[in-house]
């Protein structure tokens, strides 16, 4: 019994496991949100109207973008727990059925798409030359869905087998050819017309193929893929049920966390030019500070769920500790990195002044927001390794949209627009009040969101350790400690 006890995991060994996992999906992470960063900073030096035709085309696209690569993520804690059982021919066939579905979801993100009218009536007043700007970065990206999708279902493979450096090393790889196309068509190289922002969605779709192309070709070179033999096979409905019964949750989770960005940029929008260009950087700020607690939840939720494949309840648990210990005093680095270091980022991401001095007051809720959503993230990341997600999506909807969304707009452009204007110069002196207001009720929002998928989570772990013990004392075993 000594040796056994001595033979466990310590707390330093979970956490270097989810670590040495983590931060190959944390620069995969990073690369594919400097895309967005890369944008915004090169659409912001064509123009200030590319740069909003660029903020409001976004919100639209990773809207739905996200909300589709939600549900091809199912794939992560089902590929995981079969990995973790030792079913490696399930895992093969499982990721076949992610390709199926990422081809269905790329025409229903198409369909979403190709009105943009449809989303920019909730943003007012917008210039002909921006709105012109917004339908043809979307058209371009419409071409990048398909790949992008199916490029998913490589990483969350890669991920759910503890092999994610493939996606690694693609990604990084593709953020130079952003680089290269976004220069060539945003502002007009090599005989090319000058695009602005349609050239960053245009250069987006070109990446995404070169990229699906790279991860097809090194998932069938790379011997550690040929024992689950990863192929297409031919559509098999109960498998997409499986998919989409765990995935549409977990898809409207992802949606939901995502539409506080995407209605605040509309909503936002009413404030003028300067205020969207500066809620964008505010908004592109905390889509790469949320890579850090994102990328260790997904190393979490990916070990969480081979070790419930395994049976190992207790490892589970004690999984999940470890990565909310991690990603409690990551978030705590990234707030004060955001504080110290306000004047630099700002000056790389615009060298206009009235945008600049708009996102500084705003960056001033930023520290607070970002702790809000560093707890959200991990408790949802490890509730889905149990494959559970309805719950979590209805606490989502009452505490982000709710809350967050629905009372910031409210408070922010509603009936009870400027309510909150003295709590916002307080905390945030300087910042536009509907703005302002916005991003602080999507704070309260995400601090809620957290407490209740804590408490969530807590009851689903300590359900399924009392089922496992009780499984063990009815086959006279003795449960592990």
């Amino acid at each position: 019994m000594t040796a056994s006890r001595s033979a466990r995991p310590t707390p330093g060994r979970y956490i270097k496991d989810i670590l040495a996992q983590a931060w190959p999906v944390l620069v995969s992470s990073w690369a594919s949100v400097i895309f967005g960063v890369i944008d915004t900073a090169m659409a912001g030096h064509a123009s200030a109207a590319d740069l909003q035709a660029m903020a409001l085309g976004a919100s639209i696209y990773i809207t739905v973008f996200v909300g589709l690569m939600g549900v091809v993520h199912a794939l992560i804690p089902i590929i995981a727990q079969h990995f973790g059982a030792g079913r490696h021919a399930e895992v093969g066939e499982a990721w076949g059925q992610g390709v199926w579905l990422s081809m269905g979801l790329s025409l229903v993100g198409a369909a979403a798409m190709l009105f943009p009218d449809i989303w920019l009536q909730f943003s007012g007043d917008v210039a002909p030359e921006v709105r012109s700007g917004v339908t043809w970065y979307l058209r371009a990206l419409i071409l990048a869905l398909p790949a992008t999708l199916a490029f998913r279902c490589i990483y969350a493979m890669g991920t759910a087998v503890s092999r994610p450096k493939t996606v690694m090393a693609i990604n990084l790889a593709s953020v130079a050819f952003k680089i290269v196309f976004n220069w060539i068509f945003i502002f007009g190289k090599f005989g090319m017309p000058a695009l602005g922002a349609a050239g960053a969605g245009l250069s987006t779709a070109i990446v995404g193929w070169l990229s699906l192309a790279a991860g097809l070709w090194a998932i069938s070179h790379d011997s550690y893929y040929q024992r689950f033999r990863p192929r297409l096979g031919r559509l098999q409905w109960i498998r997409q049920k499986e998919l989409l019964l765990l995935g549409i949750p977990m898809g409207g989770s992802y949606l939901i966390e995502v539409c506080a960005f995407t209605f605040m940029a509309l909503l936002v929008a009413r404030e003028g030019m300067y205020v969207n260009g500066g809620h964008q950087i505010m908004a592109s700020l905390a889509a790469l500070s949320y890579m850090v607690p994102m990328a260790v939840g997904i190393a979490s939720a990916s070990l969480t769920a081979q070790a419930i494949g395994a049976g190992d309840m207790r490892r589970a648990r004690n999984m999940g500790r470890a990565g909310i210990a991690i990603v409690a005093a990551g978030a705590l680095v990234t707030a004060s990195i955001l504080i110290i270091a306000r004047q630099p980022i700002l000056a790389f991401y615009t060298d206009d002044l009235q945008v600049s001095l708009v996102a500084a007051a705003l960056m001033q809720l930023l520290p607070w927001f970002h702790l809000g959503d560093a707890m959200q993230c991990i408790s949802s990341y490890l509730l889905r390794a149990y494959k559970v997600a309805v719950v979590p999506l209805i606490l989502q909807v009452v505490a982000l949209t709710g809350l967050g969304l629905v009372g910031g707009w409210w408070l922010g452009f509603g009936p009870a627009a400027g309510t909150l204007a003295p709590v916002v110069h307080a905390m945030a002196p300087g910042a536009p009040i509907g703005a302002g207001t916005m991003w602080l009720m999507a704070t309260l929002g995400l601090s809620l969101s957290s407490i209740l998928l804590f408490g969530w989570y807590g009851h689903v772990v300590r359900t399924k350790i009392g089922a496992g013990r009780r499984r063990a004392n009815s086959r006279g075993q003795t449960p592990a400690a």
